[in-house]
Formats: structure tokens, C-alpha cells, sequence
């Protein structure tokens, strides 16, 4: 990242950086929310947040240290996220649905 601007390169290291540990208290937070809950749909936009956040930070990783193969690694953990939320989602209502089912029978 030289430039013709002295001293651009060092701001832009101390702006990605700042981004990575301010993505990283996220990424913590969404993790304690993913754990406490208290619903599912809670837990599944927690894990959904967190893998976006997981990409965000490999792509400044990929800028900062200037390795072309982290945007790969990004795509792939990008497609692995979005098929382990839609997973998640398959099986949760699978199982609402199941508890709708048999709540509706024992109420009857």
C-alpha cells in the first residue's frame, strides 16, 4: 500500500487494526449471545452474524498482509457459512414444526 502520501500506509495499518479487534469484540459478543439464547432464532442470526463477521475479517487480513489466497479461503468459509445456516434453519423448523404438531394433539 505505498502511496505518493507519506505516512497513508501506516494510517491505513492502524485503520485495519482498529477494525480487526472492534470485529473481534463483535464476533465475542455474538458468540455470548449464541450461547445465552434464549431462543433459537437468536442463536441462529448469532451464528449467522458471526460468520459474516469471520469473513470480514479475513478479507482485511487478506489487504493487511497483502495474500492473495485469504480472499479464496473467504469465498469458500463464505459458502460453508450460508450452507450451515440454512442447516441450522432446515433442522429448527423441522423441529418446531414437529412441536406444533405434537402440542396440537396432546391440547385436543
Amino acid at each position: 500500500m505505498d502511496s505518493a502520501v507519506p505516512g497513508l500506509g501506516q494510517a491505513y495499518h492502524i485503520l485495519f487494526i482498529g477494525a480487526l479487534v472492534f470485529l473481534a469484540v463483535m464476533v465475542i459478543l455474538c458468540l455470548i449471545r449464541a450461547i445465552i439464547g434464549p431462543r433459537i432464532a437468536d442463536r441462529i442470526v448469532a451464528v449467522n452474524m458471526m460468520g459474516t463477521m469471520v469473513m470480514v475479517i479475513i478479507a482485511i487480513l487478506a489487504l493487511l498482509l497483502e495474500e492473495g489466497y485469504l480472499v479464496d479461503i473467504c469465498l469458500i468459509y463464505a459458502m460453508i457459512s450460508f450452507l450451515a445456516v440454512i442447516i441450522l434453519t432446515k433442522v429448527y423448523l423441522g423441529v418446531y414444526t414437529e412441536w406444533k404438531q405434537h402440542g396440537r394433539k396432546d391440547g385436543v
